[in-house]
């Protein structure tokens, strides 16, 4: 049986309003935003999202800062970014949130004559490193929780991109989320990147597509919808209906009633 989602939105600008949508269309969870100035980590009243989830019989997952840039060269910064994602797990373990979903930034790149040059490639040792870092300290933070930690892929995973995601992947405390409408939009190439490590597939972000246009209600792209969705029960996946409106939301749930019928 997969758990359904909706991502926050941006229609929606409170918890509460998030939480009895969430509840109206009949999902389990809420994904919440932290790019998002009130779901700062200083800004999340726990006792007041605990008995909001209890209230309408959900619960939470968490998106990271899609800034998040634990490699950055500058320590400061990367050391910022590591604490955040240390002081979330606690903020997870607070809420019962079992994933925190992340991105992994291709960082700044050179561009020369022929080619571009990515300064994480280029110094990928020391990058590589960075990444050996952020999983040991994440490993630490985590502890015995049952949370985990899931790459999300984005634009299309590089070479030294994915040594990183094996990297994190040798702690049992990551996994991986597939945007399926991501993976689209960039000529499918990350499918198998995914598919030969399905086995720590716990997340999949949930949207229809239509060439180069992403986030669009399910059952209004060209997306086989139905392979992802057996994908995601295969894997015991969370699914969050990533569109990017209410509406949108309405029609990708309404669209799965109809699936489900049929």
């Amino acid at each position: 049986m997969i758990d359904f989602g909706m991502p926050t939105l941006i229609e929606t600008k409170t918890l509460d309003e998030c939480a009895a949508l969430c509840g109206r269309l009949g999902l389990s969870f809420v994904e919440l935003n932290m790019n998002l100035p009130q779901y700062q980590l200083g800004k999340i009243d726990i006792e007041h999202f605990k008995h909001t989830a209890k209230e309408r019989g959900i619960y939470y997952t968490i998106h990271l800062d899609e800034n998040l840039n634990v490699s950055d060269f500058n320590p400061y910064v990367a050391a910022a970014y590591r604490r955040t994602v240390k002081e979330t797990v606690k903020t997870a373990k607070k809420l019962g949130a079992p994933v925190l979903n992340m991105h992994l930034p291709r960082g700044v790149y050179f561009t020369l004559p022929d080619r571009k040059v990515f300064l994480f490639d280029e110094y990928k040792e020391q990058y590589l490193r960075s990444i050996e870092t952020f999983r040991d300290e994440c490993e630490s933070a985590v502890g015995g929780a049952d949370i985990k930690i899931c790459v999300e892929n984005t634009d299309g995973f590089t070479d030294f991109q994915t040594e990183a995601v094996d990297l994190l992947l040798k702690s049992s405390v990551f996994g991986l989320t597939f945007d399926i409408g991501h993976n689209h939009g960039i000529g499918g190439t990350d499918e198998r990147i995914i598919l030969a490590r399905s086995e720590r597939l716990r997340h999949l972000h949930m949207h229809d597509a239509l060439g180069g246009k992403n986030h669009l209600a399910l059952g209004t792209g060209e997306l086989d919808l139905k392979k992802y969705l057996s994908l995601a029960d295969k894997h015991n996946c969370r699914v969050v209906l990533e569109t990017k409106t209410v509406e949108g939301l309405r029609q990708s749930v309404d669209w799965l009633g109809t699936i489900a019928k049929s």
